[in-house]
């Protein structure tokens, strides 16, 4: 799926009806993250599913304390998954994750996130179709579905996720750093990166100078992450990048990783 190249507005009451009316409708991508926000998805799940998937997952969106986004995001995946499993239903699967819709195949990303039967191996095979997506959202649901997998088998993603930092596609390297991030954003931290942010060096090292500002980002908000629990650790990695990577790639990384030891 291709990124729309519609300007989105800056804020909701800037949002035209039309263009509300065809995102609740899965007609059409999000621009941009308000619009990604403002999607009603009790709407997107009456326009794009079946009425015996309609029901389950927007009966206990109805149960849910907190219906932000990310929450009913979460939810419709979690529902479709045990309903695709008790009706075999795979095929729903296949439709969800080639959708139009980036909130559609949002909820195809959570579908994968929720099988408990898949070992941590096949769920990363089956997020990285999500991972490469050219959808920032999309891209994001991917590494927070699988977040919980990855943190209860931190060696095993590691050993894993160091090969994605070498792969040709820069959101798929972009993955592999954002997806353990000791901090990262609207997700739970993981303690053992928190107290040994060491452990994440072999994948690290692979994006010290990458060629994209996208990762570039991401390896620099890592290491920032890192710095509020180890700052000497992000320290020496610094100083010996600057030594072992003089490139302007590498300093820029360099200079957002230190931001919070230099306030």
């Amino acid at each position: 799926m291709s990124d729309t190249k519609r300007t989105g507005a800056r804020n909701q009451k800037d949002i035209s009806p039309l263009i509300l009316e065809q995102l609740n409708k899965g007609l059409i991508e999000s621009a941009n993250l308000t619009e990604w926000l403002c999607v009603d998805h009790l709407a997107l799940i009456r326009n794009i599913l079946s009425k015996e998937y309609q029901a389950i997952c927007i009966e206990n969106i109805d149960r849910l304390k907190s219906k932000s986004v990310m929450s009913m995001v979460k939810s419709i995946g979690e529902n479709l998954y045990e309903n695709i499993k008790q009706t075999n239903d795979h095929e729903l699967f296949d439709r969800l994750k080639a959708h139009k819709s980036d909130s559609v195949r949002c909820w195809a990303a959570y579908i994968v996130g929720s099988n408990a039967e898949l070992s941590l191996s096949e769920k990363l095979d089956l997020i990285q179709l999500f991972a490469a997506d050219l959808h920032f959202g999309v891209r994001e649901i991917a590494w927070m579905a699988v977040r919980e997998d990855i943190t209860k088998d931190l060696d095993s993603a590691i050993s894993i996720l160091e090969v994605w930092s070498k792969n040709e596609n820069p959101n798929i390297r972009r993955f592999s750093s954002e997806s353990i991030r000791p901090n990262g954003v609207w997700c739970k931290k993981i303690d053992r990166l928190k107290n040994n942010p060491e452990i994440a060096l072999p994948i690290l090292e692979n994006l010290k100078s990458d060629s994209s500002k996208y990762v570039q980002d991401s390896v620099a908000n890592w290491l920032n992450d890192a710095s509020k629990t180890q700052p000497e650790f992000v320290i020496a990695t610094c100083g010996r990048w600057v030594i072992e990577s003089p490139t302007r790639e590498t300093n820029y990384i360099i200079k957002g990783a230190q931001r919070t030891i230099k306030k």
